[in-house]
């Protein structure tokens, strides 16, 4: 059974710093494209950024030298650490395969910017 399980959001001031992780079950992890995506209240799911699976990574704008995303193949597990946090960050946070998401998504991690 295909299974995503994200953690690791919380309530955070601006300026700070948070580091998301996403275990997934029941795939070869290695082989896929992964992606965090966010979804921010009255919002549509935005995508945040992507890791190939020969680690190559791709960002959007908004997060661009503020997050970075990793994997580790071993624990099939893929990382956002976002610092330089802002209120326009928060949102609910997921990961799915990139571009397609034809993995089941999980019940994502919220993350709260605010002072």
């Amino acid at each position: 059974q295909v299974q995503l399980v994200e953690s690791g959001g919380g309530l955070v001031q601006p300026g700070g710093s948070m580091r998301l992780s996403c275990a997934v079950r029941g795939i070869i992890f290695s082989i896929y494209p992964m992606a965090w995506y966010r979804q921010a209240p009255g919002n549509r799911r935005e995508w945040v950024a992507s890791i190939t699976n020969d680690t190559r990574s791709y960002y959007a704008v908004s997060v661009r030298g503020r997050f970075t995303i990793s994997r580790d193949n071993a624990e099939n597990t893929v990382y956002l650490q976002m610092n330089s946090l802002k209120p326009e960050d928060t949102a609910v946070y997921y990961c799915n395969e990139d571009l397609l998401t034809r993995l089941p998504w999980g019940q994502g991690t919220q993350v709260t910017v605010s002072s």
